[in-house]
């Protein structure tokens, strides 16, 4: 049985890309910004921004939280970002790494 390809929004990439331009963000800032070092690198935006690759949801809803947007704005094609970002959704920050760890020990 074949592995298929996970669905992706059209919109994705563009809406990744318009989040760094319009944040003023170099592709290493953006990695910085969403406190994702250790997980992803500089070069993963523009696979990203490109369409090549998906993120993770993890770093998804990062982006999101960057921007200040609902992740259903980045992945709902019929949703536009906001004119102005960041936009107006206020977000908790979290440590990804930790965030998601198991609690057995």
């Amino acid at each position: 049985m074949g592995k298929r390809p996970r669905l992706r929004p059209e919109r994705l990439a563009e809406k990744l890309r318009t989040i760094r331009i319009a944040l003023g963000l170099s592709q290493t800032q953006v990695v910085r910004s969403l406190d994702v070092e250790g997980m992803i690198v500089a070069s993963q935006i523009s696979e990203f921004e490109s369409g090549k690759y998906a993120p993770s949801l993890i770093v998804l809803l990062q982006y999101a939280r960057l921007a200040g947007v609902h992740v259903e704005d980045l992945i709902d094609d019929e949703e536009d970002l906001p004119d102005k970002l960041p936009g107006k959704v206020k977000h908790k920050r979290f440590k990804p790494a930790l965030a998601f760890r198991s609690k057995r020990t």
